[in-house]
């Protein structure tokens, strides 16, 4: 039962990444249908991330009242829903109004998610989970181009995206009872955490390491959205590439990504999360470093596969992280700040540097990016001191 439940687990991660990627990978066409300007989907990506912002700090609250299998259940028939009105959208302003439910249906199976696999099951399924998100985020937009190669409606890409989202609504529905039995079960085997559990605290905030924790999501969104945003840009710009073969290495920056926390699910059965959210932070360095420098082309590409590949344990590794630093009393709630704080570097650091380059140089990115993974180095770092300095108090 544990192994058919995990499934499901990954099923769902999976529909939470086919929507993230299908708005910008439909636009250029959804544009012409709708004679909307280029920047118009920036605001609708906005509307997106705002509803995950709110839903991803009201989670603690609505997880507590209904319990994650069912937020997982209405959430995903929230997108569901959102994603079928897209494919029927009559105006701009109805992709708007749309968005905002899109938005609010990531954010709580989300955090509920990471916060119930971080809390009852083993580090290498956390990697596994976010290494099935990417590939729900490469899935998206490979639909959605293959209806528009064949000459098919985009409509049809959020369609056949609003269909599987339904059917894991159904099978969510069907499979409601385990989530209770499998906590149950889970409570009874979880992982005795490293840290001593913290005291229930209703200002988390005020834990010693939970604001220094947000910081370090806060700048990883960041580096994580700003390269794949801007990256081809960048390549274009600044080192002369084409346009598709700019397009071709950001795709690897992905792929490193994706096949990097597959692999880092295995290498967590011999090292801890704080040695590999550090290997990854200095990988990820060496790779800001290699793009900073006046080397020739080719080493851009290893520039980017080196902080995909770093990226890839960081982030699921905080997160699993999360009731070890701070106890599982207050995991739920800390989860929902940090998932908000990862939502709003992504959507404002991104925006923020691509104003800063276009009235200047692209050349900026590379630094910008050495400047961020600095602060979550020195963040992370500071987290782990206090750590050993409560392990040590309560010895």
């Amino acid at each position: 039962m544990a192994t058919f439940f995990l499934i499901i687990i990954y099923l769902a991660f999976i529909s939470l990444g086919l929507p993230d990627s299908m708005l910008g990978a439909a636009w250029p066409i959804m544009r012409l249908d709708y004679g909307a300007p280029v920047e118009t989907a920036g605001l609708l990506s906005m509307v997106v991330v705002g509803g995950t912002i709110i839903s991803s700090l009201a989670s603690s609250a609505v997880l507590q009242r209904l319990g994650t299998g069912k937020v997982t259940f209405i959430s995903v028939a929230v997108t569901a829903f959102a994603l079928l009105g897209f494919s029927y959208s009559s105006s701009v302003i109805w992709l708007a109004v749309l968005a905002l439910p899109l938005g609010l249906g990531a954010g709580s199976i989300d955090t509920g998610l990471n916060n119930y696999v971080a809390t009852y099951y083993k580090a290498h399924h956390m990697s596994w989970l976010h290494c099935f998100w990417g590939i729900g985020a490469m899935l998206g937009p490979i639909l959605m181009s293959g209806y528009i190669s064949n000459g098919d409606s985009w409509r049809k890409g959020f369609l056949t995206v609003s269909l599987i989202q339904f059917a894991l609504v159904i099978l969510l529905f069907v499979t409601l009872p385990l989530w209770k039995r499998t906590e149950n079960i889970g409570q009874e085997a979880a992982l005795s955490v490293e840290a001593e559990p913290a005291s229930t605290d209703r200002n988390v905030l005020k834990i010693k390491g939970v604001k220094l924790a947000m910081i370090t999501f806060l700048f990883y969104s960041g580096v994580e959205a700003t390269l794949g945003l801007w990256g081809s840009s960048f390549l274009v710009n600044a080192k002369g590439l084409s346009a598709a073969t700019a397009a071709g290495w950001v795709s690897l920056y992905y792929g490193g990504i994706t096949a990097g926390r597959l692999i880092t699910g295995f290498i967590t059965f011999k090292y801890s999360n704080r040695v590999l959210i550090r290997a990854g932070l200095v990988i990820s360095l060496l790779g800001g470093v290699v793009l900073a420098l006046p080397l020739p082309v080719v080493f851009s590409l290893f520039g980017f596969i080196l902080v995909g590949l770093g990226s890839a344990p960081i982030f699921p590794c905080m997160l699993h992280e999360t009731p070890a630093r701070f106890g599982k009393e207050n995991s739920q709630k800390i989860m929902g700040y940090q998932m908000a704080l990862a939502y709003t570097g992504g959507a404002f650091l991104p925006p923020l540097l691509g104003w800063i380059a276009a009235r200047s140089t692209f050349m900026i990115l590379p630094g910008a990016m050495i400047g961020f993974i600095v602060i979550m180095l020195m963040s992370s770092e500071q987290i782990n001191t206090l750590m050993k300095k409560k392990l040590q108090h309560f010895r």
